[in-house]
């Protein structure tokens, strides 16, 4: 930071000091409390707050030791000064990624190739040290920027996959939505190309401002993201715990026991192709039982139901129960969004037809919709009308008729 004033390198490293206190203090938080302070009542994945943990202490101890480099003068020629590149480089790589990676919930994504994908890093830090008289750090720089590049459009298709999984078991996906956390590897790969190809006192305050807003959207992101305890199984997706209840053993109850189902007395297993016939039977009496269990009970108006809730409830395997919405051209989301709906239009021509006055809000939250935004959108993409309208429409029908 030659030239700069004493006053300007005070505002830096007094900028430089609030990120380092305030990774280091995130990072103490998510390892040892128990409460969740950001959003009190949601539970986060504790991988997720474990990697997380990881990344905020990998960047306080970053920031100390650049910090004590720069006091004790190390020329950026020296073998510590690469070593420590290298560590930065590295570490961040792979606390970011896994912690990225620890948001999709529908499996154990593997990070052994990212971490394999490093190794270069840690060439070009060796080539450095062993011919200090070439540069390679736009080399590195972009490699890391194609990494980053790859690991970008990984995300992309993994986050479109995780939607789809999401809506294959779950009704409710208000603050399960992830996209927002891919802004992180966008808004660090953005940090890189600043970082390392611009210079200046202006650049160096950038990434530091920059780091305030990544590690509170980071920390947000981590506490307001619920864990989806079925996605803590193996990558199986395979919750029973008793082996000869395994889908993979392909057992199925004697077809005059089906009935009992209903009780929740034992659980169906999807059929092999010995007994496909049994199995095919099951799953013409799967609707029988969604219809009693489920729409029978209202069901459907829990909030927070999942499709190992609906599993449990009915009987019948979760796995298998979604094979059977999708013989009948649907998925668990789409059912019990359906359910809600008209539980929903019901009550709306209810009120009307006792011209009680009403409120669409209140009303989507009496039919098990945990907020009004993703009844909205379910709304309209099952009836092609905004609830606005579609209400507007009802109340001069009730009108016309009086």
């Amino acid at each position: 930071m030659l030239g700069l004033t004493t006053a300007q390198i005070m505002f830096y490293f007094t900028l430089y000091g609030g990120a380092t206190v305030m990774a280091l203090l995130l990072c103490l938080y998510l390892l040892l409390s128990k409460v969740n302070i950001i959003a009190p009542g949601v539970t986060p994945p504790a991988r997720l707050r474990r990697w997380a943990a990881t990344f905020f202490g990998f960047v306080a101890v970053g920031h100390i030791y650049w910090l004590l480099a720069y006091v004790a003068g190390i020329d950026d020629q020296s073998l510590v000064f690469t070593l420590l590149a290298v560590l930065d480089c590295v570490g961040m790589l792979i606390t970011l990624f896994g912690t990225m990676l620890s948001m999709l919930q529908d499996r154990r994504r593997p990070l052994r190739p990212f971490v394999a994908a490093t190794v270069p890093v840690v060439v070009l830090g060796a080539l450095q040290t062993l011919w200090p008289d070439i540069d390679f750090t736009p080399s590195t720089i972009v490699y890391m920027l194609a990494l980053y590049a790859v690991f970008t459009v990984y995300m992309t298709i993994a986050v479109r996959q995780y939607q789809r999984w999401l809506r294959d078991h779950y009704a409710d996906l208000e603050h399960k939505e992830v996209w927002v956390s891919h802004t992180l590897v966008l808004v660090v790969l953005l940090l890189l190309v600043n970082y390392g190809f611009a210079d200046g006192l202006l650049a160096f305050v950038i990434v530091q401002l920059s780091n305030y807003a990544i590690f509170a959207l980071l920390a947000w992101r981590v506490e307001t993201l619920p864990t989806l305890n079925e996605a803590e199984a193996d990558e199986d997706d395979d919750l029973l715990q008793d082996p000869s209840m395994r889908p993979e053993q392909d057992i199925l109850p004697e077809p005059d026991f089906v009935p009992e189902l209903a009780q929740g007395a034992k659980k169906i297993a999807p059929p092999n192709s010995r007994r496909r016939k049994a199995g095919d039977d099951v799953l013409s009496r799967i609707g029988q039982l969604l219809e009693k269990e489920c729409v029978g009970t209202q069901l459907y108006l829990k909030q927070g139901l999942t499709l190992s809730d609906l599993s449990a409830a009915v009987g019948v395997n979760r796995n298998y129960l979604g094979q059977y919405f999708a013989s009948q051209g649907t998925t668990y989301y789409n059912y019990i969004h359906d359910l809600r709906i008209n539980h929903f239009m019901r009550l709306c021509r209810d009120a009307v037809a006792a011209r009680r006055p009403f409120k669409a809000q209140q009303l989507a939250l009496d039919s098990g919709f945990r907020s009004y935004s993703t009844f909205a959108s379910a709304f309209k993409q099952r009836t092609g009308q905004s609830v606005a309208s579609w209400v507007s429409d009802l109340e001069k029908a009730g009108a016309g008729h009086q």
